[in-house]
């Protein structure tokens, strides 16, 4: 067992129905912002953050991702029956990623900032937390709607309600995945026993960032990016 971090876990195997037409004929992670696809972007904050061990996983037209990622050091977790969601894909590709604490991330969002995973790796305590999740208040979320997702303690601990928005960025410990019975599930169901436990914590991203699920998100995320370097 790991105390901190060094795999991180990418989901790219959605449909991508928010983007309509855009994923009809390609996966959402092979969409371009700037000329780079989204799965790019966030392989280059996994390169900027160190990390030594990268999967992801696979499902809708898995073979263009495959062909994306060939020659490159990333192992590939496929689900080729059905899409087994947060929660299910992390614990399917743990084979991939070792034991201990790994990093989660979506690849439908663009940062504009310092690196998100070395911002977690240097708040992360293995003896407090079992979830580290990083937030952003809702004026930094470009590209959002809705009131938010978590509010903080003042130690750090997260609860549902509105306030700060999930980036989709994490660290987590996945020692009780193996207790959820469903093949497909949520990782929401892992972090409401975490927080009944008060082992789920959250920490807030200090730049901003552009949630890339629709097509609107395009355009915001590139104008976004032309404001300064990432």
């Amino acid at each position: 067992m790991r105390n901190a971090p060094d795999a991180l876990m990418l989901f790219a195997a959605g449909f991508g129905t928010r983007m309509g037409a855009l994923t009809r004929d390609r996966p959402k992670p092979l969409i371009e912002v700037g000329g780079r696809a989204l799965l790019d972007h966030a392989l280059d904050v996994a390169s900027g953050a160190g990390i030594g061990r990268i999967a992801v996983n696979t499902h809708y037209k898995a073979e263009q991702i495959q062909a994306h990622l060939a020659g490159r050091d990333i192992a590939l977790a496929h689900e080729p029956d059905e899409i087994l969601d947060t929660g299910g894909g992390l614990r399917a590709a743990l084979p991939l990623l070792g034991d201990g604490p790994v990093y989660t991330m979506n690849t439908d969002a663009v940062w504009r900032g310092p690196n998100p995973l070395s911002l977690l790796a240097g708040a992360w305590d293995d003896s407090r937390m079992d979830a580290l999740l990083l937030c952003l208040p809702p004026d930094q979320a470009i590209g959002h709607t809705g009131q938010g997702d978590f509010l903080l303690d003042a130690e750090g601990r997260v609860s549902r309600g509105p306030g700060l928005v999930y980036s989709g960025a994490q660290i987590i410990r996945t020692e009780s995945l193996a207790d959820i019975p469903d093949r497909a599930f949520s990782l929401n169901v892992v972090w409401n026993r975490m927080m009944a436990e008060g082992r789920a914590f959250g920490t807030v991203y200090p730049g901003t960032w552009c949630d890339v699920g629709h097509p609107g998100g395009i355009a915001l995320a590139e104008a976004m990016l032309d404001a300064g370097d990432v």
